[in-house]
């Protein structure tokens, strides 16, 4: 890893929206050294489509943007957060508008839209590809900030934890193995939607974030609660590509094998929330013995579908649809996690020295069930707290690592005990299972089934000896793998904290035995006054509740 400083002011994990963001609104004296595991830029934030929420025309309210954000959350958004977030939205739009950001606009004003749930326009967005031309935009001016180190294809272990701080982080890059310190670590890792396996998620979402979070003793917060987008294409072979909730918004409707909606019974119909439209979904499927139903796009208008959705309409003609003519083939999948890293409104973590920011976070604005549009719009209002970050001063152990004294490098060796294909298959095993046990619908005894096999594959993986050797590791000392066995130990690492992410969902779902947004059980399908609390877990403390932060009666349903 040559001309790789040992230590930084601050190292941000992840090159989505969060962390560049993050990268962006650190104070610009502090050194910042940006990882991505990722070689070419593959974040989940790109592949968002339909946009961003915030309030800015005459007839909209804040107060209407937290009434229908608490509705949402059905009881479990923490209020102040909430508030923040509507609050300092527009704020970050004119921040985006300066940093280069193309919103489509209607003559000379912000074009917005309508999103499930939403009682305004309020949804900003950039044709159908907010995501990217977000992530663009960042991407732009991060390389302009001085400062700054990015670094691709770098993947963070685990954390380095010293006297109950955060101090920097294990990284494996370009065959080696060593520590970095920082005064600051912020986890912009993005959630564990590719846990399951039909999803609308890229591979790299595996919550490896909230792995390495608990693993150094965070506080992790509701992983049971998981939003099933109702609209992902469903073809054999075919990636579940993203059917934005925006062309629901512009007319599209939902249908069954015979035609008719199989949502006419929702307040909302076809806007209903997400987490009930994605159970009707099911449920219609499960009684019609169908692998998927039917959206068309038809009442949209085939010129208002080729100037707003071009990049939907696309991807649907690659695969030799045409949504201009004829329905297209959509289930529910895993698309965005409401649970995370429990953070504060300053972004920090429980655990000094850590910050998250995006979906790895669980801030308190989406409670139990995200307002659509809301996740962009809260990532870059946390990172925006960033620009209020105070540092530690370089304690002895960083400074030595700062001064260059570090072990000689040497080689880590040892037989591989398995091929990474292998590894990779025991991957999409797990994905299965995690989406059979804990998928739109969930039940107590598929859950502690479930729950048993991951401990138990977690803890026979975690005995390998290259695993314990690089757990082992000191900081100060620098390892050299050969090609196959770095490769290896991606993958082993890749299914390990995949195994214990698995293993924290599947525990908190099936603690919380009560039905509420995006979490539902089918042996406790209602909700229950003394569950509107948090799950919490931690390495120390097992699993737990604590109450939901300045609730009172404008907090939502039960």
């Amino acid at each position: 890893m040559p001309q790789l400083a040992a230590t930084w002011d601050v190292i941000v994990i992840g090159g989505g929206a969060a962390g560049l963001m993050a990268a962006l609104e650190l104070p610009p004296e502090l050194r910042v050294l940006l990882l991505s595991k990722e070689s070419a830029p593959r974040s989940a934030s790109r592949w968002a489509q339909g946009g961003i929420a915030a309030v800015t025309r005459p007839e909209d309210s804040f107060a209407s943007h937290v009434a229908d954000t608490l509705q949402a959350g059905a009881g479990l958004c923490d209020p102040p957060a909430v508030e923040l977030l509507v609050r300092e939205a527009p704020a970050c739009v004119e921040r985006l508008l300066q940093l280069g950001m193309d919103f489509d606009r209607h003559g000379a004003e912000l074009s917005t839209t309508l999103e499930a749930a939403h009682s305004h326009r309020r949804v900003l967005h950039a044709q159908d590809r907010t995501g990217g031309a977000l992530v663009d935009a960042l991407e732009r001016r991060v390389l302009e900030r001085p400062g700054l180190l990015r670094l691709q294809g770098a993947l963070a272990l685990q954390l380095w934890m010293e006297a109950g701080r955060c101090r920097g982080l294990q990284v494996l890059h370009s065959g080696e193995l060593r520590w970095l310190g920082a005064r600051a670590v912020v986890l912009a890792t993005g959630g564990g939607g590719h846990l399951f396996a039909n999803t609308t998620n890229p591979s790299q979402a595996s919550g490896d974030g909230i792995a390495m979070a608990w693993r150094a003793g965070a506080t992790i917060r509701d992983l049971e609660f998981v939003q099933f987008h109702p609209t992902a294409l469903m073809l054999p072979g075919a990636p579940h590509f993203l059917i934005s909730e925006a062309v629901r918004g512009e007319g599209a409707r939902l249908l069954d094998a015979a035609g008719r909606s199989p949502v006419s019974q929702l307040n909302g119909g076809d806007l209903a929330a997400r987490d009930a439209v994605s159970r009707a979904l099911v449920q219609c499927m499960r009684e019609q013995q169908q692998a998927h139903l039917w959206l068309d796009l038809r009442p949209v208008g085939r010129d208002r579908l080729e100037r707003q959705f071009p990049t939907i309409l696309g991807r649907c003609r690659e695969l030799g649809l045409d949504p201009t003519g004829a329905p297209i083939p959509v289930a529910p999948a895993a698309h965005y996690w409401m649970g995370g890293v429990r953070t504060d409104q300053q972004a920090a973590t429980t655990v000094p020295g850590l910050y998250a920011v995006g979906e790895v976070a669980s801030t308190g604005v989406h409670g139990a069930n995200r307002l659509a549009s809301n996740s962009l719009m809260e990532c870059l209002v946390y990172a925006r707290q960033l620009r209020h970050i105070q540092l530690p001063a370089w304690d002895a152990a960083e400074a030595g690592l700062a001064s260059g004294r570090s072990a000689p490098a040497r080689p880590l060796t040892g037989a591989r005990p398995g091929s990474p294909e292998g590894l990779q298959a025991s991957i999409e095993q797990l994905r299965q299972l995690c989406w059979q046990v804990a998928g739109v619908e969930r039940r107590a005894t598929d859950l502690r089934h479930g729950l048993r096999d991951c401990r138990r594959q977690r803890l026979e993986l975690e005995q390998q000896a290259l695993l314990q050797q690089t757990a082992r590791q000191s900081p100060g000392e620098v390892h050299t793998l050969d090609a196959a066995l770095s490769t290896w130990l991606r993958q082993a690492h890749a299914l390990n904290q995949r195994l214990l992410v698995s293993e924290l969902l599947l525990e908190a779902a099936l603690f919380r035995q009560e039905s509420r947004g995006g979490h539902y059980r089918l042996d406790a399908p209602a909700a229950q006054p003394f569950w509107r609390r948090h799950t919490v877990q931690r390495q120390d403390q097992g699993i737990g509740t604590e109450p939901v932060a300045g609730a009172g009666a404008e907090a939502g349903p039960l």
